[in-house]
């Protein structure tokens, strides 16, 4: 089963993209209302950022976990031991946002969470009744008035030729949260672990809209929704000189909210941030 791309204006829209979820942990749209020419500026004016030094004013708060992630602190993911080749950048609405780019980007994490609020009501309304029975609460009253969810800013910067043999820009890995929301990024290199092993290339094209399921929504649904893994590689030939922008909205309940019988929101989150050594 491959990742189904799905009008979001279409009536069966909701049915379509749940059985893409279930199916592969992911799910496509287009036809959807995040504009793609507010994501373009966002993408031009962050790479800007990136590739300046007002960026080291914003160093990351280890406690806070906003502000910017330089290379050197990248992650490790679960289980491997190289660091991605990337730097990032953690919007919270209560966080430290560079003035001249923070309405732009608050603009789009409203738009992007009230998107993520419908899609969570699809999720629901077409589970199972016994997978529906596991929720403390609705999907989407699970993320409202929740300072957790992340927006980050990624940079992939152009490959030098002298990195740690064996990395990669992202390395294979599942989210942690309920739902991730990712405007297809300006360059390819998205791909998803399939149920024979194999791996596939997302459809990424511009303006597409891609959805993946997280751990907690896995640990929510007892395993009903898996949280699939999926890498970015890195580019070949001229492509490889091309940096390569790209915004994920990672969607948190809040801090109290119950996900299972072994955790909370708070307490699922604090264990990861701990395996992948930023916390």
């Amino acid at each position: 089963m491959q990742v189904q791309v799905v009008d979001y204006q279409s009536p069966d829209a909701p049915e379509q993209f749940v059985k893409s979820l279930r199916e592969t942990g992911f799910g496509v749209l287009v036809n959807h209302p995040i504009k793609q020419e507010v994501v373009e500026s966002i993408y031009k004016n962050w790479y800007e950022f990136f590739t300046s030094d007002e960026k080291q004013q914003y160093a990351f708060d280890p406690e806070k976990q906003d502000g910017y992630f330089a290379p050197e602190i990248s992650e490790v993911a679960k289980g491997h031991t190289k660091k991605d080749i990337k730097e990032y950048y953690h919007v919270y609405p209560w966080g430290r946002i560079p003035a001249s780019l923070k309405d732009e980007i608050m603009a789009y994490y409203e738009l992007a969470s009230n998107l993520a609020t419908e899609l969570l009501d699809w999720v629901e309304t077409h589970s199972p009744a016994e997978v529906a029975a596991k929720y403390s609460e609705p999907l989407s009253n699970m993320i409202k008035d929740t300072p957790n969810t992340l927006l980050r800013v990624l940079h992939y910067p152009p490959l030098k030729g002298d990195e740690e043999p064996g990395a990669i820009r992202a390395a294979a890995h599942e989210d942690i949260n309920l739902l991730t929301i990712l405007p297809a990024a300006n360059e390819p290199g998205l791909q998803v672990k399939l149920n024979d092993g194999t791996w596939s290339d997302v459809p990424c094209d511009f303006g597409n809209l891609i959805i993946n399921i997280g751990d907690m929504l896995q640990e929510v649904t007892g395993g009903y929704f898996p949280s699939t893994s999926h890498r970015v590689i890195n580019p070949t030939g001229k492509g490889s000189e091309n940096s390569r922008i790209s915004l994920p909205l990672f969607l948190h309940p809040r801090d109290e909210v119950v996900l299972s019988e072994r955790h909370t929101q708070r307490t699922y989150l604090d264990e990861r941030l701990k395996e992948l050594g930023v916390k």
